[in-house]
């Protein structure tokens, strides 16, 4: 019964930094690095995440999208006068729900991956296949 009351507890909706680990570690070419002291999550040696404390991270998001976020949903998001001036938002841990969690740590991880690790990820099949080019047939003469 106690497993029970875990997962239903689980459920409802408080992620943990455990939780934000997997997420991130789930995307290519991620590392994790200590950042001021908290676990942070790196591509191409760029910071996109970091674990602020055990109910919050911060996230690297554009301003515009910032904004954006900040007036919809001001019960998951914020941003302190230290983060007003990067291109950062703090996300609640509490408030999050797992699918936005998990969709801003692609979009983080996007604006921070290289060129080269981003090519890396492109489908095969959208890569275009040259055709090969066949020799003209040649008559035979007897």
């Amino acid at each position: 019964m106690a497993a029970r009351k875990k997962t239903v507890a689980k459920r409802k909706g408080r992620l943990t930094v455990d939780d934000v680990r997997e997420l991130a570690l789930a995307l290519p070419s991620t590392e994790e690095r200590p950042s001021y002291g908290t676990p942070g999550f790196r591509v191409s040696d760029t910071l996109f995440a970091r674990v602020l404390d055990e109910d919050s991270i911060v996230i690297k998001v554009d301003f515009d999208h910032r904004e954006a976020l900040l007036q919809s949903q001001p019960d998951v998001f914020e941003v302190t006068p230290h983060y007003q001036d990067w291109p950062m938002v703090i996300v609640r841990l509490t408030t999050v729900d797992r699918p936005l969690l998990q969709s801003l740590l692609k979009e983080a991880w996007r604006r921070c991956a290289s060129a080269r690790v981003l090519k890396a990820q492109e489908p095969a099949a959208a890569a275009p296949k040259r055709a090969a080019k066949k020799a003209p047939a040649r008559k035979r003469t007897v």
